[in-house]
């Protein structure tokens, strides 16, 4: 219970602490599903990363590696809700393209 009075005060003081009890307990699965989905997106985040690294330091069997591990999280995260259908689908072209030109 603490912890929720301290995310509101951090949060715009206590005018807006919730007083029901269902409202608290929402705060406190907001919070939980809050942090899940910060991981996830991190970690697809962290993927595209070392693949465009691995691109640019012109290591292309390094690439072909991370690009299936890199689509693998954006599904991943696609699926969890993080984010959107067309913006995985979006994210996973791009690298394929950046993939492509780098072969080529």
């Amino acid at each position: 219970m603490l912890h929720v009075i301290v995310y509101y005060l951090l949060r715009g003081g206590a005018s807006h602490m919730p007083n029901i009890k269902s409202a608290k307990k929402r705060v406190k699965i907001i919070e939980k599903k809050t942090l899940e989905n910060n991981m996830i997106k991190t970690g697809y985040k962290s993927a595209v990363k070392k693949f465009e690294e691995a691109i640019a330091a012109g290591n292309l069997e390094e690439a072909k590696v991370l690009f299936s591990e890199a689509t693998k999280k954006i599904d991943q995260a696609c699926t969890k809700g993080v984010i959107v259908k067309n913006t995985a689908s979006r994210k996973k072209s791009s690298l394929s393209k950046k993939l492509n030109a780098a072969m080529a």
